[in-house]
């Protein structure tokens, strides 16, 4: 199968941040996009964005060719696999963009094969916001001859795409990107309360922090909204990044690998939740420590 040089029909099956913005992407790339969502509010925005909206999951298995699926936990790429395999739909290629543990991604793969289907496992990294400009990684990994196929596709809603090999490499590449962003997002909102708890202005902090040898992409992405102490704006919540959180501690346990600094900041994520800012970005760490400090931000 091949969509090389053609901008054909792509289904989405989860609008949620990131399957959102690439459904807009890919609309406005010249993609027939079909989409699909359990909420409705979900399904609006996908509208709004220039998605077709599907009645569930197996119209969009008797369309579209390639089917990219953006899910918030396993059970909800279970239940897709389930779908896509009860329309009895031609051979489809299907993206699994989300992060789930391996043996889940696994399970799938095997019950779309047995159905005819190609399953690629292609987490993505990056955040709501630069899946938003296509600020994207794609981490791909299963058939090769699948992956070369897509490469208008990725291109059309991503800065790079990578063949990692055999199936399940992309999980394992996102999962060693998402252990740095964990860190990496509570080293900036620490040095963010020290710098704070000083006297220093906050946009000084970003500002000075972003010119020399400790800055990082995240806090790139993050540290604005540090500045503001407004962590509204969701790029990827807390509750949501709790699941990866999870399945990253579980990958590295039964690798017997240590993660000590992971560990470490493991904690402060789950004080966020404690104190009300699940539904906040990934940012908000900065706010639990804060109040660690002691520190009351002016209105």
């Amino acid at each position: 199968m091949s969509i090389a040089g053609t901008k054909g029909t792509v289904g989405i099956v989860g609008l949620g941040i990131m399957g959102g913005a690439i459904a807009r992407n890919l609309a406005a790339a010249g993609w027939r996009v079909l989409g699909f969502d359990i909420d409705p509010a979900r399904r609006r925005e996908g509208e709004l964005v220039g998605a077709a909206i599907a009645g569930d999951t197996r119209e969009i298995a008797a369309q579209a060719p390639v089917i990219l699926t953006s899910l918030p936990n396993a059970e909800a790429l279970h239940a897709t696999a389930n779908e896509i395999v009860a329309a009895r739909a031609p051979k489809r290629i299907v993206v699994e963009a989300s992060t789930f543990a391996l043996d889940d991604k696994a399970a799938a793969e095997r019950q779309l094969s047995a159905a005819g289907h190609i399953m690629l496992d292609c987490p993505l990294s990056g955040t709501g916001a630069q899946a938003r400009t296509k600020d994207l990684v794609v981490y791909a990994s299963g058939d090769p001859e699948s992956i070369a196929a897509l490469t208008p596709l990725f291109g059309d809603f991503a800065r790079e795409a990578h063949n990692l090999g055999s199936f399940g490499n992309g999980t394992k590449m996102k999962l060693v990107a998402n252990l740095l962003v964990a860190i990496h997002n509570v080293a900036s909102g620490e040095a963010f309360a020290l710098g704070v708890k000083a006297g220093l202005d906050p946009q000084q902090i970003f500002d000075l922090v972003r010119r020399g040898a400790g800055n990082s992409r995240v806090f790139e992405l993050r540290g604005p909204m540090m500045v503001e102490g407004r962590y509204d704006d969701a790029t990827m919540k807390i509750s949501v990044w709790q699941k990866d959180m999870q399945v990253i501690g579980e990958f590295a346990s039964d690798l017997g690998c240590k993660t000590p600094l992971f560990d470490a900041a493991k904690p402060i994520y789950d004080a966020a939740i404690a104190q009300g800012l699940g539904a906040k970005d990934t940012g908000a760490v900065a706010a639990v420590l804060e109040r660690m400090a002691g520190i009351k931000r002016r209105p």
